[in-house]
């Protein structure tokens, strides 16, 4: 992985972390922010495309946490106070939640992190809930049974933002590769927005259906044909969506399942009569 934090970064970071005390957490703030767009500005331009805010602020948690550490800093209640105030730039909010998930690695932390995501993933700033939904992932893999009755109870939550993170968090992306040999824990998660009525936990619940197309698509045939055969309009509708890229290889089996004669995504069109 590009190292985006050199050592130019890391002695700013330092001096940061000698300042907390002596500095009022808006002046942090401040100094974080400006470091995150000094980052920022010294990524190469071919580099750019592929690494944005929230690469960067995943990194700098990294080396932050250790030095904050270092420092006997109380890392929680450091980074609780930056996250708590909404007026704080939404990225430097977003670093506080990942020095907390990083905190939460150790076990007896676990519930004090576990308190914020439920705030972050209901966070009124689209961003803190987006960056947030990355930064839990490292906890699933470190605490999976604990996590996993911590998601079957959040997913049935009455505030839809809260079901979308549970999904969202959850996609086979690259930090949830371990998922691939344990497919249980997310499709358990996923099947209770199987009749989901709000349109941004059901798009998630159908995105994730997708991806889990690329690399168990008969698992995902079958969910499709009992989603489609329930009868339920948000089932049909998540049914359809996780054909996305399955319609691409196999446009008839997709059509023929969903009970169509024509797929459309987007830009793109599937017809059954390839003279349409």
């Amino acid at each position: 992985m590009f190292k985006l934090i050199n050592s130019e970064h890391q002695k700013e970071l330092l001096s940061i972390s000698e300042d907390i005390n002596n500095s009022s957490i808006s002046e942090i703030v401040e100094k974080i922010f400006n470091l995150i767009a000094k980052v920022r500005e010294d990524i190469p331009p071919k580099k750019k495309i592929s690494y944005g805010r929230y690469s960067i602020i995943k990194q700098m948690g990294l080396d932050f946490y250790e030095l904050l550490t270092n420092k006997n800093i109380d890392v929680f209640e450091f980074a609780n106070k930056i996250y708590e105030n909404e007026e704080h730039d939404q990225f430097v909010r977003s670093l506080a939640v990942q020095l907390i998930s990083i905190y939460g690695l150790e076990k007896e932390n676990l519930d004090k992190t576990l308190s914020v995501f439920e705030k972050a993933a209901t966070d009124n700033k689209w961003e803190a809930r987006e960056c947030s939904a990355g930064f839990i992932r490292k906890l699933i893999k470190e605490h999976p049974a604990e996590m996993e009755a911590w998601y079957l109870h959040n997913v049935k939550s009455s505030n839809p933002l809260m079901r979308r993170f549970t999904c969202e968090s959850i996609r086979p992306v690259a930090d949830n590769k371990w998922f691939l040999k344990n497919p249980n824990f997310c499709f358990s998660v996923i099947e209770s927005l199987y009749q989901e009525k709000d349109i941004y936990p059901r798009s998630s619940a159908g995105n994730s259906l997708s991806d889990w197309a690329r690399t168990d698509k008969e698992r995902v045939y079958k969910i499709v044909e009992e989603l489609v055969s329930s009868g339920n309009k948000n089932s049909y509708w998540i049914a359809y969506r996780a054909c996305r890229n399955l319609v691409k290889k196999e446009p008839i089996r997709v059509m023929d399942l969903l009970k169509i004669d024509e797929y459309k995504y987007k830009k793109n069109i599937f017809y059954r009569n390839k003279n349409d």
